[in-house]
């Protein structure tokens, strides 16, 4: 159980630092007054007070985090201007978040989510300047007969180029695109001696386990892969080349989960994946075991999800406070405390509801439901 407990702790006290790190680094620089820096809910295990008057403390329950703002009840909440100006000296409105022009309130939320995406940027740079990247081309070495690749017409030795316009640039490429696709056809494009081909595969999708023996529905087409010429091309990258590839990544990770949350809704994509603490508490504890390179990885993914998630529009995350920002600048006015009031309530359902729904598929995950 340790084996689990520690590499999630560890993985959640890192993203989520970073993430608060994020917010609190934009408001000392446009002068917010920050009262607390908080890792965890609930009762404080330990912390101390900056200069500043910061409290910096780690809290029992490790599954966030927050940063408070001086004279401010809710973190982000937008109050009546008057009632605040008549509460405060001059000194004092000079650190509060409510009164700040609109851009900066809007970096400082913004601060972060952008803080996760340079921390995955930041480790996926690092891997690939100092351990490298794998550019080995992906050769098909077998057909299954019967197989969704062979009704599709890809054949042996076939050299796999893209998958859904994704450039396919190593052999580990392929499993990932194919995994991370929700329409009902994958398209693949092949160099055959000297032409290049655009095939349509219907993937077939079975129970199958992951390399960590977590079940999962895979899509799989019925193909064997081998490198090119049996020579395996791992190189360390340049500073540019490596930048850019951990941009490249980043991105796709992005565009890949929203494409794969918004199949979900749809009803496209495989729900039983999603999976909450429990879930990835598991699964960091099985990464750990597979070294530090795997561990610091499986972290940018996290960070990544941990930044996307909280940019959705839903009240009480960061993009709920950023829709509200959006409405101020349309309207030059900040929503009616009602307004986001009522808001508030219908982000705490999604929240609650989506928290049930990860907890039930990360409790059927360990065999306690079937």
């Amino acid at each position: 159980m340790l084996n689990f407990i520690l590499p999630f702790i560890i993985l959640i006290l890192v993203v989520v630092f970073i993430h608060e790190y994020g917010h609190y680094y934009f408001a000392k620089k446009y002068g917010v007054g920050v009262t607390d820096f908080s890792i965890g809910f609930g009762k404080e295990i330990f912390g101390w007070n900056d200069k500043s008057g910061t409290r910096w403390k780690i809290c029992w329950i490790p599954l966030g985090g927050y940063v408070k703002f001086f004279g401010d009840r809710n973190v982000f909440s937008q109050a009546d201007q008057e009632k605040i100006l008549e509460k405060y000296d001059e000194e004092d409105r000079r650190k509060l978040f409510v009164l700040k022009p609109l851009y900066q309130r809007v970096l400082i939320v913004f601060g972060g989510p952008l803080a996760n995406f340079i921390l995955a940027l930041v480790i996926f740079f690092s891997i690939y300047t100092f351990v490298g990247k794998d550019f080995t081309p992906a050769v098909i070495n077998e057909v299954q007969k019967d197989s969704p690749a062979m009704v599709g017409g890809l054949k042996q030795n076939d050299i796999i180029l893209e998958i859904d316009g994704n450039e396919v640039q190593s052999i580990m490429d392929v499993s990932k695109y194919i995994t991370m696709s929700t329409s009902d056809f994958i398209d693949f494009k092949v160099k055959r001696s000297y032409e290049e081909l655009l095939l349509q595969i219907k993937p077939d999708t079975v129970l199958s386990e992951d390399n960590l023996g977590n079940k999962l529905n895979k899509r799989i087409v019925g193909i064997k892969l081998g490198a090119y010429n049996n020579e395996i091309n791992h190189v360390k990258l340049g500073p540019a080349k490596a930048i850019y590839h951990a941009a490249r990544e980043v991105y796709y990770v992005s565009v890949s989960s929203l494409k794969y949350i918004g199949g979900m809704i749809v009803g496209k994509a495989d729900t039983s994946q999603l999976g909450g603490p429990i879930r990835i508490a598991k699964i960091s504890g099985q990464v750990a075991e597979f070294g530090v390179l795997a561990f610091i990885s499986m972290m940018a993914y996290i960070s990544i999800s941990l930044g996307l998630v909280n940019l959705f529009p839903i009240p009480l995350l960061d993009g709920g406070h950023l829709m509200f920002y959006a409405f101020e600048k349309a309207l030059g006015r900040p929503l009616s405390q009602k307004t986001q009031e009522g808001f508030f309530r219908i982000g705490i359902f999604i929240l609650i509801s989506l928290m049930f729904f990860t907890t039930f598929n990360d409790l059927k995950d360990l065999g306690l439901f079937n």
